[in-house]
């Protein structure tokens, strides 16, 4: 891998930053999830209630990282501010788990759309065009081209910072200005009369779609179908924690860090709203599964739950398809982009602390954790082969919650551990916002264990299965030691 040298280069600003915050966030999500939303609540108010909800918690959160961020500008970011709130085996859960399933499971993922969307553009790429198939393994040339945007991304951020933020400001640029071009058509152009008279009919009229049958939600239950249907929009704008990670290659992080969270979570959280307000001009929300066309199905049952492409059908008719897969390649190749770039130097701060494995922690001679690049790329193209990715993502965020919670509680554990600390940044509303974030992420949390135990029990064994690793791995390094 070169030379060894020690120090990463500072090479991000502000811009840069930002757009790893709002390249990271913006993939495919905001196209598909909101079909599942409108089915587990059936009302235009209350599938927009759920974006608003997402967006504050999201935000909320991100001004709570500055503190956090502005205090320790490490390379790991969120690993080290887990450590150092708690001690190392909370950190090393954390690590773990972003390895094991939050990053590498949402990569796989990603680059599965990347490469579906693909297959729109270019037949060829499709799930039915099978390479090799063995019974236990299958391989298409979607999980090849899927395998090769990983394993090229990972290359590709292994040669510096530089080319990798010029990558990611490329596609954050475009996916943006995009989504804008997108959401102006929709707004002024796309709209359908018939559409916005029917979802104004049924505005809060909470029902949820169960076995065909139309069941009405109020009080309590609809409560916890927001906090299940949440699920989604949660993944959408995940992955904004990833400038955290890059704090060791960004210039002034006690300044820049901070703002690219408020900055890069502001921006994606306001195009999502406008995206679903968009969904709701062009398409009535309650549709029909066997309905012939896009309008009848609506966005409950847009084919494939591609809404975005469905909203734009009336306007772009069937060329449609073609422009949102455009979209949604440029986007969730942006995406990945990010979250490969920056995931690495969670594990090589683990690897220099001992609790990875010591090659990840070495910089080559571009100054950039290639080895972590190679591992992480290595196991997200072994979870595109395995199938399992779309429900390790169903895990996903319910871990993800655990460690975002015990970030901002961290963040009172600090004040209290090193009251003289430098600052240069301070939570936003401090003590009652951080606190609004830990409630309503701890009931969304308990509402998942309750409803949607298939999602929530296997997140969390994943999260205690880093325990034994964690004190087997210290024995190990202990021995060596001796």
């Amino acid at each position: 891998m070169g030379n060894i040298i020690s120090g990463f280069r500072k090479s991000l600003n502000l811009f840069d930053a930002t757009s790893i915050v709002a390249g990271s966030m913006i993939g495919s999500g905001i196209f598909i999830v909101s079909a599942d939303i409108s089915r587990s609540l059936g009302s235009p108010g209350w599938l927009l209630v759920v974006w608003v909800l997402t967006g504050v918690l999201t935000i909320i959160a991100a001004l709570s990282y500055g503190e956090l961020a502005s205090m320790m500008p490490h390379a790991g970011g969120q690993y080290v501010y887990i450590r150092e709130a708690y001690n190392p085996l909370s950190g090393f859960l954390f690590g773990w788990t972003l390895f094991m399933v939050i990053q590498t499971g949402s990569i796989a993922a990603v680059g599965m759309a990347f490469a579906k969307f693909m297959g729109v553009i270019f037949p060829w790429f499709s799930e039915s065009n099978v390479w090799i198939d063995v019974g236990f393994l299958k391989i298409t040339t979607v999980h090849a081209l899927a395998i090769f945007s990983i394993l090229f991304l990972s290359w590709l951020n292994a040669q510096g910072i530089r080319l990798g933020k010029i990558v990611q400001n490329s596609f954050t640029i475009t996916k943006i200005l995009s989504l804008i071009g997108l959401i102006v058509v929709g707004l002024f152009f796309a709209k359908s009369t018939g559409a916005i008279e029917l979802n104004s009919k049924v505005f809060w009229d909470a029902v949820q779609v169960k076995d065909g049958n139309l069941i009405p939600l109020t009080g309590f239950a609809l409560i916890a179908a927001i906090g299940t249907a949440m699920v989604g929009a949660l993944f959408s704008a995940d992955a904004w924690n990833s400038a955290t990670f890059t704090a060791g290659e960004t210039i002034n992080p006690k300044r820049n860090v901070p703002l690219s969270l408020l900055f890069g979570t502001g921006i994606v959280i306001v195009l999502y709203i406008l995206a679903n307000i968009v969904y709701l001009q062009a398409l009535p929300l309650r549709g029909a599964p066997d309905g012939t066309t896009v309008f009848e199905r609506g966005i409950q049952y847009a084919t494939n739950d591609r809404v975005g492409t469905a909203a734009m059908f009336g306007f772009f008719g069937s060329y449609a398809a073609m422009i949102m897969a455009v979209l949604v390649v440029i986007s969730t190749f942006g995406c990945n982009n990010g979250m490969i770039l920056s995931a690495a130097r969670v594990y090589y701060a683990m690897a220099n602390d001992g609790l990875f494995f010591k090659k990840v922690g070495k910089l080559n001679s571009k100054g950039v954790p290639s080895n972590g690049l190679l591992y992480q790329g290595i196991w997200a193209s072994l979870l595109c082969l395995s199938g399992t990715y779309s429900e390790l993502l169903d895990y996903v965020i319910f871990a993800v919650l655990i460690f975002y919670t015990m970030t901002i509680i961290g963040i009172y554990i600090l004040r209290k551990k090193r009251p003289d600390a430098e600052r240069p940044y301070k939570a936003f509303g401090y003590p009652v916002v951080p606190a609004i974030y830990i409630l309503l992420a701890t009931l969304i949390m308990i509402d998942l264990l309750i409803y949607k135990p298939n999602y929530t029990w296997p997140g969390l064994i994943i999260v205690l299965l880093g325990i034994p690793v964690y004190y087997i791995w210290r024995h190990y390094e202990k021995k060596k030691e001796i």
